[in-house]
């Protein structure tokens, strides 16, 4: 059974409360579907108008044995890491009408053959976290050449929204964002001309909500992303417009930055530091709501607002290591 549009569905989703799935299950409610929202019930409230139900997917028999009774004619899940956790899903889920297993791009690696990387190019996954997702999306292809099971396989690139906050290129820190309202400069990897898309969560939501009814999506994969891409410089350079202020962009070899003891650097090193451009021509295609209309300018003023309201932008102050990293570098250049 698949569904039409119109048709009010049971929909299962493992998480719920994420930076993606907020916005997606917001969605679905708005759509009138019934919402069911499974996760340990730890991290925040599920939004309002959805169901919470409490199961922890580690403890594998339990899990399983909860979402077969509840007889969701949909499920999505996002927070399926592994093989495992895959495993376990094809069995919570079996007799589900459709089934999104939220993959990442991050399967592709970070060599591409060519660009925009399409869902025929060679998966070359570098980092554990791109192997295990690589390996659920695997099984889920296996099971559906094998007896239907009707997944659907999305992979967002980077998606950002209230929530996650504004994320920049060299760290994993949100001190950058006073340091450009301070006039101070910033750190960027080489030149900053690493490509990047960034897409809103509020666009993202059009695609997880809409591919539900959507039978020529079983069997697939999609990249989720905007078509367009910016530089990291001129990414960086659109927040300084929307923060009123342009600082200096100081520009540090990647090589040099792995020397520093920078927080969250890993996202740098594996993923930022790269060309990152995926086509989501297919994904347009065959879910045609999946129209992103936040402007990147739009969508950093929405989550500034959000992190400013939230106390969550910590002072340059708090920030030790750029300025050490930019004198360094500026040294060099004497």
């Amino acid at each position: 059974m698949y569904f039409q549009s119109g048709v009010i569905m049971k929909i299962g989703v493992v998480g719920g409360t994420g930076n993606i799935s907020e916005s997606f299950v917001k969605l679905l409610l708005q759509q009138g579907h019934d919402v069911t929202c499974i996760n340990r019930g730890t991290r925040k409230p599920v939004p309002d108008g959805a169901r919470l139900l409490i199961a922890d997917r580690s403890q594998r028999e339990t899990f399983e044995r909860a979402m077969q009774a509840e007889k969701f004619d949909a499920a999505i899940d996002m927070i399926c890491f592994s093989k495992e956790d895959a495993a376990s899903s094809l069995r919570a889920f079996r007799g589900v009408g459709v089934f999104v297993h939220c993959s990442t791009v991050c399967t592709y690696g970070i060599l591409s053959d060519w660009l925009p990387i399409t869902e025929d190019h060679p998966l070359r996954p570098v980092i554990g976290y791109a192997q295990n997702k690589a390996a659920a999306d695997a099984l889920y292809i296996e099971a559906w050449y094998r007896e239907k099971f009707p997944v659907v396989i999305i992979k967002p690139s980077t998606t950002y929204g209230p929530q996650q906050g504004l994320v920049r290129q060299v760290a994993w820190d949100f001190t950058w964002i006073d340091r450009i309202r301070q006039g101070k400069p910033i750190v960027v990897c080489g030149d900053g001309n690493a490509l990047h898309q960034h897409l809103h969560v509020d666009d993202a939501a059009l695609a997880f909500a809409n591919v539900l009814t959507k039978p020529v999506a079983l069997g697939q994969a999609y990249n989720m992303t905007r078509r367009e891409f910016v530089t990291w410089a001129d990414y960086h350079r659109a927040a300084m417009k929307v923060l009123g202020r342009e600082v200096e962009l100081v520009g540090v070899p990647f090589e040099n930055l792995k020397t520093f003891n920078i927080p969250g650097f890993g996202i740098t090193e594996e993923i930022f530091a790269h060309h990152v451009f995926y086509s989501p021509e297919k994904l347009m295609r065959d879910v045609p709501e999946f129209q992103p209309k936040i402007s990147l300018e739009a969508g950093m003023a929405q989550v500034l607002d959000a992190m400013e309201r939230e106390g969550r932008i910590p002072g340059a102050s708090e920030n030790t290591w750029e300025d050490e990293i930019i004198e360094k570098q500026r040294s060099v250049r004497r």
